[in-house]
């Protein structure tokens, strides 16, 4: 059974696997950070797409899916096509509150990250 609150860590997707095995291994470190339930999803190229993962998270008794772009920039991925799907999702789960969070590029938290990258550049 899942818990309260699933999250869904959604990247875009590729046809290359070790994609598909950097995003599964976030999405692990995240469910150890954060203590929940949290699981994959893609947007295209990559299965499961954002769709099933949502269901799936109910089907597991999720009492609420918060929904995570794991994209950098505000391009249409994020404004249009992953709220669509989320909406989709909002019609078929009424019963479930399904929240979609800013993207991972809008968090202040990233500069820093990106700076120490730069940094200790070899």
């Amino acid at each position: 059974m899942a818990s309260p609150r699933v999250t869904v860590l959604v990247a875009h997707g590729s046809r290359n696997p070790r994609s598909q095995e950097a995003h599964a291994a976030l999405v692990d470190e995240v469910a150890v950070q954060s203590g929940r339930t949290t699981v994959a999803a893609y947007l295209e190229m990559a299965e499961p797409g954002i769709p099933d993962a949502i269901d799936a998270a109910v089907a597991s008794g999720a009492a609420e899916v918060v929904v995570v772009p794991c994209f950098l920039h505000p391009g249409n991925h994020v404004l249009v096509d992953i709220p669509a799907v989320v909406d989709e999702a909002r019609e078929r789960h009424a019963e479930v509150p399904i929240t979609l969070t800013a993207h991972l590029g809008s968090s202040a938290a990233l500069v820093p990250v990106l700076a120490e990258l730069a940094e200790n550049a070899s």
